[in-house]
């Protein structure tokens, strides 16, 4: 099963739309936390909130994550061990008020940490190719700071 979440300030048509459509061919049911969607879809099931204990379990419970680009999913991501497909929201079509998504979503991207989609053609392509592949998370994060990034923050302090 793949999850897909878009988060809870506002709708992403974009991608429920691109997803609604690919499904019919895919071999692995989808379903979404659409948040207020203005697009209804018709082959993907959908909910517009999810309480936090459904929405774990479908986090937990899904083979794949896909999602904007939002830190709280990405991490949530990352510390389970989940494979992760995100496709940031745009300033420039309106679905956020800036492009710290872009911004969150290249640095993840240029880290090679998470699968990352910057448009809808190369997120169906990403996908397919996740979905044919083994599906595997490409990095992973511990519950608490690495002791590099302790010593660091550390070592900045004390100068």
């Amino acid at each position: 099963m793949i999850f897909v979440t878009i988060g809870t300030q506002a709708p992403f048509d974009r991608l429920i739309k691109t997803l609604d459509e690919i499904a019919p061919q895919l071999e692995m049911s989808i379903v979404a936390q659409v948040f207020e969607t203005r697009y209804k879809a018709k082959n993907i099931e959908t909910f517009d909130f999810l309480n936090p204990t459904d929405f774990q379990k479908y986090f937990y419970k899904s083979d794949l994550i896909i999602s904007h680009a939002g830190m709280g999913t990405i991490i949530s991501a990352l510390q389970s061990e989940k494979p992760i497909l995100i496709l940031p929201r745009l300033a420039s079509l309106n679905e956020h008020r800036n492009d710290h998504q872009l911004a969150t979503a290249k640095m993840f991207d240029k880290l090679n940490f998470i699968n990352v989609s910057y448009n809808e053609s190369e997120l169906i392509f990403k996908l397919r190719d996740m979905l044919n592949g083994e599906l595997k998370p490409l990095h992973k994060i511990g519950p608490q700071a690495s002791t590099t990034l302790i010593k660091s923050i550390e070592n900045f302090i004390n100068s």
